[in-house]
């Protein structure tokens, strides 16, 4: 019985998320026709895309023990900072570039805030998230900026045989980060410093080099997100991408990363992304009001914590 009970425990454990995602869509298919409707699957493919892409960067940061609050205001700044370069005449492709670029400083900022003067990555990249949400309306006067040019749309509206653009960025970043995590040195370097962060540094690896490696990344993976939310809302908007962190970092734990670091898979990852973009879409469809939306979500990160403590914590028992 003892052994069946542990057995159960693992399964939740690995594949509690998949569970809990299929209960959710046959909940949701009842209580909604038109829930199972194809324009509908593509509806929340589209809408978790942005959600997606930050998720990438933030598995990696997570997985080293860190985290980064700061991804929803580095969202916000390319959305805008995009618009406005080329308001100013530059091409969209060298807009986007140039943002990558100076998002990707920005992580380095991060990285730099935590390795060079010691300032853990919560109070790092709770000051940035800060600072840059008020550089996005110091940039914009609080206002949304419009007129650029509509090539831009395709990355956020356009689709390629029936596929919109977004998810297919999204797929690609995800097998880009799978196959970094998996087949890579760096990827087994990153797992090393979440698990046992001095043993990685006696073993010879940089450690440093490493917490710069993955906040530059998910600083850059903001920024694209940033780029996409720009081009699927037609405006760069100061509040884009408020609020998501929080999305980003519970759809990532639900997904089995460890809070605590060194665990965690990305096709998970993508699984927890799913169930973020089906919960929402539900209660969309089931016409329940943003601020209780709100609650469920939070509950949803403080349900994935507690039962990520609590495996750790039984792990940890079992080691003894």
């Amino acid at each position: 019985m003892q052994k069946k009970k542990v057995n159960l425990v693992s399964f939740l454990g690995k594949y509690g998320i998949v569970v809990v995602l299929i209960v959710l869509i046959v909940f949701f298919s009842v209580t909604s026709k038109q829930f199972l409707a194809v324009s509908n699957i593509i509806n929340i493919l589209r809408q978790v895309a942005v959600v997606g892409i930050m998720s990438v960067g933030m598995t990696m940061v997570l997985i080293t023990g860190g985290i980064d609050l700061s991804v929803g205001s580095v969202a916000g700044v390319a959305c805008v900072s995009t618009a406005l370069l080329m308001n100013k005449g530059l091409p969209w492709a060298a807009a986007v570039l140039l943002v990558l670029i100076v998002s990707c400083a920005l992580g380095g900022i991060n990285g730099f805030c935590i390795n060079a003067l010691s300032i853990p990555p919560l109070i790092t990249t709770l000051g940035m998230m800060t600072a840059l949400r008020g550089t996005a309306y110091l940039l914009t006067g609080g206002l949304p900026v419009f007129g650029f040019p509509k090539d831009i749309l395709f990355l956020g509206k356009g689709s390629v045989a029936g596929i919109p653009v977004p998810v297919i960025i999204m797929a690609v970043i995800f097998v880009i980060g799978i196959l970094f995590m998996d087949k890579t040195r760096y990827g087994v370097y990153i797992y090393g410093v979440g698990g046992n962060e001095e043993a990685t540094r006696l073993s010879g690896i940089n450690v440093k080099k490493i917490k710069y490696l993955v906040y530059m990344a998910s600083a850059t993976l903001a920024g694209l997100a940033g780029i996409v939310l720009l081009a699927r809302v037609n405006s760069g908007q100061p509040k884009a991408g408020d609020g998501y962190e929080m999305d980003v970092i519970t759809a990532v734990v639900l997904g089995g990363v460890s809070i605590s670091g060194g665990e965690g898979s990305m096709p998970f990852v993508i699984i927890g992304v799913l169930f973020m973009g089906v919960l929402s879409n539900g209660m969309v469809m089931l016409n329940i009001q943003d601020y209780t939306q709100q609650v469920v979500k939070g509950i949803a990160l403080l349900l994935a914590v507690a039962f990520d403590r609590y495996m750790q914590n039984k792990k940890a028992k079992q080691v003894e």
